[in-house]
């Protein structure tokens, strides 16, 4: 999965800012007029983040490119495009790169997008997109592409999460269905331990992407990086207690040793291997868990401290179109044939992903194992991503939040909770 998704985010993969700016084609671009006039085809630069392990594994992002570029242009034979992938790691400092030195590609696809929409460098979602594709999103998910009522982001690909449980080692510890509240959790993790599980609970805060992981617990305790009225409050009563009840957790041996220094990936790997009982994931987990061999294992909500989350951590990935270039016709055709055409069900087959789409989330309903998230996508709790402070916060939960397991949790989240209110 991405750096984001199963590294980004870090989806995280993580997550698009407040935008503002126009739209409109750039003064700056040639507008493709030369090639047009000539009666030649005209060429997309696409740039993409790759979802797979990157190039160095299977290639999985050109392949996936490939399949969907070689559809469009049997339709299309006066369009061609150019796709570039770049690992997650890395395309964010390439693209800065690209647009310095004034080659802006015409579509890019990654986590963020609010400098260049700042900067006026893309086209506004309703030049490049029509009214029938805008109407098949998500309305949650493409909400957050907006700023000030008008649109500039559009959603890639979600995701969503869940608890997931090895029903060997629960069978192996006389466990018979997952936890739904902590007490419970703690009470499996107990009886896990006592049979030789060495990580009754994969507990991932690293920098890949531990505010996902801390938000699922926040969560389940009626906290978050904001209260109710928007206002920040990392360090609230109700996210310290979460945070002293999961430095209990670790201090009893219960969870991934070192949980700050875990990355998911890693975590998830070992769940693979059988070495982890239950750990949080979403859909782009069960390759790695098949991939190391285990396919008996359960999904369920995530345990709360007085019961299962009733939402989940939403996360998406974004597309977007640079209007230098001026392919505003071209983009639109590749736009509307990507997400009428199988891409969803490819991105799902090859990264198991989450469509952005209601036909799309309709195409893989019948699919039992993603069903969970399907189900859970529509109620989803998005992080406070539209506050320009949050690239900030984000930052620093990465760095130090794993800390509050060992340290004074309320010293942790204060020290966090400053950095938030200094925006």
């Amino acid at each position: 999965m991405s750096k984001r998704f199963a590294g980004v985010v870090t989806l995280g993969v993580a997550a698009a800012l407040a935008l503002s700016a126009c739209g409109g084609e750039s003064a700056g671009g040639d507008g493709g007029g030369a090639d047009k006039a000539a009666g030649g085809s005209v060429t997309l630069k696409l740039v993409a983040a790759d979802y797979g392990d990157g190039p160095t594994a299977d290639n999985s992002g050109d392949k996936f490119w490939k399949g969907v570029v070689d559809e469009f242009q049997a339709a299309n034979p006066g369009i061609k495009v150019d796709v570039q992938v770049i690992n997650w790691n890395d395309i964010d400092t390439q693209v800065a790169t690209m647009v310095q030195n004034g080659q802006m590609p015409d579509i890019l696809q990654t986590g963020d997008y609010s400098g260049f929409v700042k900067d006026g460098l893309l086209y506004k979602v309703d030049e490049v997109l029509s009214a029938n594709t805008q109407s098949d999103m998500l309305e949650k998910f493409a909400e957050f592409g907006k700023v000030d009522g008008t649109a500039y982001g559009i959603p890639f690909v979600s995701s969503a999460r869940a608890l997931f449980y090895n029903k060997d080692l629960f069978s192996k510890a006389g466990i018979s269905e997952p936890p739904k509240t902590w007490d419970e959790l703690k009470a499996d993790a107990e009886k896990l331990k006592k049979a030789g599980v060495t990580q009754p609970f994969g507990l991932p805060l690293g920098q890949e992407e531990a505010q996902g992981e801390s938000f699922l617990w926040f969560m389940g305790n009626g906290g978050g990086y904001k209260d109710a009225s928007g206002k920040w409050a990392i360090d609230s009563p109700q996210n310290v207690e979460t945070f002293t009840f999961l430095k209990e957790l670790h201090a009893a041996g219960l969870t991934t040793p070192n949980p700050g220094t875990k990355d998911r990936k890693t975590v998830w790997e070992d769940f693979a291997a059988g070495k982890v009982g239950m750990v949080n994931g979403g859909p782009m987990s069960m390759p790695i868990f098949e991939k190391g061999g285990l396919t008996n294992y359960g999904v369920a909500a995530i345990p709360g401290k007085s019961g299962p989350l009733d939402t989940t951590l939403g996360v998406e990935d974004w597309i977007m179109a640079f209007n230098k270039n001026g392919h505003q016709e071209e983009i639109k055709k590749f736009f509307d044939f990507f997400y009428s055409s199988s891409a969803a069900q490819k991105i799902s087959d090859t990264y198991k992903l989450l469509p952005v789409t209601k036909s799309g989330i309709e195409k893989l309903s019948g699919d039992e194992k993603l069903k969970p998230f399907l189900d859970a996508l529509p109620n989803a709790t998005f992080y406070p991503f539209t506050d320009p402070q949050w690239a900030e916060v984000n930052k620093q939960i990465k760095q130090t939040i794993g800390g509050a397991v060992t340290d004074d949790p309320a010293k942790v989240l204060g020290a966090i909770q400053k950095v938030a209110a200094a925006g």
